[in-house]
């Protein structure tokens, strides 16, 4: 029974610990803001933004709309690490996640073969570098989670080209909030 209570114990005091992100050989928790978190990750090596607007009271004599921020920042710690991927709501550390091995430098791992479907534009820069072209389109999306309350946020929807040179096709990714949704090859 002691030891029970023993392992509950320390458990719960390693619960915050647990909840922390590493960033490099630092930690960072959620909730952070974002100029801490630039100040024990550095700065990150690909970032995006866009905006959203909450509403409340939709209906009603006095309607409340609220602008948020949201940041997603891009670290590469090298090929033997991890990267990570950090959001950020109105400068503050919202959620993290950790996505695939690194890379030795920024657009040194692209191949005009390679699976890109479902890569995050961050890791897509990390190994392709920036695109030969980029355009982007965005719509709104609302959300009723309840009545009266609305989200609306913007569907950021991009489509990249990256040019292999000589013989090769050039690829049409298609990313939408992020993600590479599609990769289409483009004859020259």
């Amino acid at each position: 029974m002691k030891r029970l209570l023993f392992f509950l114990t320390m458990v719960v005091a390693a619960a915050p610990v647990l909840a922390a992100t590493r960033c490099g050989n630092r930690l960072v928790d959620e909730g952070d803001r974002d100029f801490r978190v630039r100040e024990r990750c550095g700065e990150p090596f690909w970032s995006e933004s866009w905006l959203g607007v909450d509403v409340s009271n939709r209906g009603s004599a006095y309607e409340q709309q609220r602008e948020v921020e949201w940041s997603v920042w891009y670290y590469n710690f090298g090929p033997r690490a991890l990267m990570l991927r950090l959001i950020f709501e109105d400068g503050v550390l919202h959620s993290s996640e950790t996505l695939g091995y690194g890379v030795r430098e920024i657009g040194d791992s692209c191949r005009p073969n390679m699976n890109f479907t479902g890569l995050t534009s961050g890791e897509l820069v990390a190994r392709c570098g920036e695109p030969a072209h980029r355009r982007e389109a965005r719509d709104s999306v609302v959300f009723r989670p309840g009545p009266g309350i609305e989200n609306w946020r913007e569907r950021r929807r991009e489509e990249w080209v990256y040019d292999f040179g000589g013989s090769q096709f050039q690829r049409v990714l298609t990313i939408v909030n992020g993600r590479v949704f599609s990769a289409e090859p483009l004859s020259r």
